[in-house]
């Protein structure tokens, strides 16, 4: 199809756009019945003056001025239609960083092409609470904090009800881990937690809501099995305040986009739901601009963490405590004899300390005071659930 004079210019943008959409230029010469010397030309202006190059200089200008070339506006379009939930804020430094020769107009004009062609969708506004994090710890740093939380489930096309397992590093928004799994329960997440900590190593707190797996409203200090483990781990817990999640508003608002974009229309079954997952992972993570952090990706602000995910686990060490006793398979220890006081089976193995005062025995699990045991009743009383 030999170039005209009329659409000359529009089809030198199209050349273009698809050489930078890796098409092959033999390829495209063979369509556009050019010859390769005539391609390379118009590509070599190109990245010598971007848009402008592929028009006639001798002649007035193609476009308007002040105009959005149709070449520039077909790959905001382009872009709009593979991330549907991305606005203008977003698409402008995802273009700008694909195709770095192009000259894209401001967030304002792209917000009109978008407009135009009814891409912008209207959000209710919401409102602004205020949130008591002073007890909250605020990150400098990767691996400083992560957080952890189950999305609302859902089901997929077969029925059958899906919980995506989410971590999240607080200072960089990196997605480490998006699974979907059959139920929230420990014996799904533990292989997840150990997949991110061999893959990035270890953080130094993770946050985390007070549902199961992560704690419990019956069981010593809210500990679970799983958090007994990340503690022995030498991670910190810290827990947001009971239905408060916007204290984890962080990882909420990266929820909010996952349903957008992963979830709205369910997939076949768990399988497809977790390849669903793994492209919004890479995308979520090294496409999609990110406001809070100057438009950049959470990828270029991560790195792992300098602290491995160590192959054995000691039991916990108490050197300034009076005495240290084993909790058996039923969650229970022996003081005195054969005497037996429950402490609870999710301590199950695990080494804890006491400490001898008048009337009672302090327990410790790790650096958590976990309870008293009254020395007359020789009953144990767990503590509360508290801020660490």
């Amino acid at each position: 199809m030999p170039w005209t004079e009329v659409h000359k210019v529009d089809l030198r943008q199209e050349l273009i756009y698809r050489y930078l959409n890796k098409e092959k230029v033999t390829d495209l010469c063979r369509e556009y019945g050019i010859s390769r010397k005539t391609a390379y030309k118009f590509i070599h202006r190109f990245q010598a003056f971007g848009l402008d190059g592929l028009k006639d200089q001798s002649r007035r200008p193609h476009h308007l001025a002040g105009q959005t070339d149709a070449l520039t506006e077909q790959m905001i379009l382009d872009t709009k239609f593979k991330h549907p939930s991305w606005g203008a804020k977003k698409l402008k430094p995802a273009l700008e960083r694909q195709y770095p020769d192009i000259v894209f107009p401001a967030i304002s004009t792209i917000s009109a092409i978008l407009s135009r062609h009814g891409l912008v969708r209207s959000h209710p506004r919401r409102l602004r609470r205020s949130v008591p994090t002073s007890q909250l710890r605020t990150s400098h740093e990767p691996n400083e904090i992560w957080c952890v939380d189950f999305k609302g489930q859902f089901r997929t096309q077969d029925r059958k009800y899906c919980y995506p397992l989410t971590i999240t590093d607080h200072y960089s928004r990196y997605l480490l881990a998006c699974e979907a799994l059959s139920s929230p329960s420990i014996q799904e997440s533990l292989p997840v937690f150990k997949e991110c900590f061999s893959t990035y190593g270890l953080p130094q707190v993770i946050r985390s809501d007070n549902g199961s797996p992560f704690a419990s409203l019956h069981s010593p200090f809210g500990l679970t099995q799983l958090s007994v483990w990340l503690v022995k781990l030498g991670i910190i817990l810290e827990r947001i305040d009971p239905g408060h999640p916007e204290q984890n508003s962080r990882h909420e608002r990266m929820h909010r986009t996952l349903k957008e974009e992963a979830c709205q229309k369910p997939a076949t079954n768990l399988f497809t739901q977790q390849d669903r997952f793994e492209t919004f992972k890479t995308i979520y993570n090294t496409v999609r601009p990110h406001e809070a952090i100057n438009q950049e990706t959470p990828a270029s602000w991560y790195h792992k963490s300098d602290r491995p995910y160590p192959k054995t686990l000691s039991d916990c060490e108490y050197p300034h405590h009076t005495l240290t006793r084993k909790v058996d398979s039923s969650g229970r220890i022996s003081l005195y004899g054969n005497r037996l006081i429950r402490i609870s089976k999710v301590f199950a193995g695990e080494l804890l300390g006491f400490k001898d005062y008048t009337h009672s025995w302090l327990v410790s699990f790790s650096t958590y005071d976990i309870g008293i045991i009254d020395k007359k009743t020789l009953t144990f009383e767990s503590t509360e659930i508290q801020d660490d």
